[in-house]
């Protein structure tokens, strides 16, 4: 599996980590980090892609800070400033295009949890982020109101834990009716007995191997379909 290497990307020279296919190329992918930062899972992930086939790229949100505490992790999820968030997302897909490595004219992006909520916000605030893979996507800042209306002609796809069925399902719902009413096109994966997380192999208390397996592949195709 191909390493990370560390990069700064945009104006702002932000931190973000990339790997690139042993062959040398190949169409581009934005991973974003669940709550705890920019742990050794994401770069895993980044790391996965690029073995693929994909030019895969991390950018650090929080700048330097990961933690394994959930309230810490709570605190620098709320935090967040979207704005920066939104910029760091568009720089990120800025630079990926500017890569010789890179061989697609868009790019796609992937994200957990707060990731995920992020992933779908991508195509709102990018023209070059066109496609969007949420695994049970979060977005807990009332604040901040995506704009659905950019989805018109891009496509997402999302991964639904059954445990958040009661409390985030039915906002996920939302995301997917606001995207499709927009213009986009969205589908909707459900996972019966899958626990919120179940793709992070780090953490063994939540990770369930073959629902990770079966998200992953249906993700694989979803990017090369986009790439296409």
């Amino acid at each position: 599996m191909p390493s990370t290497t560390t990069v700064r990307i945009g104006a702002d020279d932000v931190p973000a980590v990339i790997a690139v296919p042993e062959s040398g190329s190949g169409p581009a992918v934005i991973v974003i980090q669940e709550w705890w930062g920019l742990v050794p899972h994401i770069h895993e992930v980044v790391g996965r892609l690029a073995g693929e086939g994909f030019v895969a790229m991390a950018v650090d949100h929080y700048r330097g800070v990961a933690t394994t505490e959930p309230d810490e992790a709570q605190k620098l999820m709320l935090g967040l400033n979207i704005d920066q968030v939104a910029a760091d997302l568009d720089a990120a897909a800025a630079d990926l295009l500017s890569r010789p490595e890179v061989t697609s004219d868009s790019v796609s992006v992937i994200g957990f949890c707060m990731g995920g909520g992020l992933a779908l916000l991508a195509p709102t605030v990018s023209e070059n982020v066109r496609c969007a893979t949420a695994f049970y996507p979060a977005m807990p800042w009332p604040q901040y109101a995506p704009d659905w209306s950019r989805y018109a002609g891009k496509s997402a796809i999302v991964h639904k834990a059954e445990s958040d069925e009661p409390g985030n399902g039915p906002v996920i719902a939302e995301y997917a009716a606001a995207i499709e009413a927009a213009g986009g096109t969205v589908e909707l994966f459900e996972y019966a007995g899958s626990v919120h997380a179940f793709f992070n192999d780090d953490r063994p208390e939540v990770f369930q191997a073959d629902h990770a397996a079966l998200a992953w592949q249906r993700t694989l195709d979803f990017l090369r379909r986009c790439a296409g």
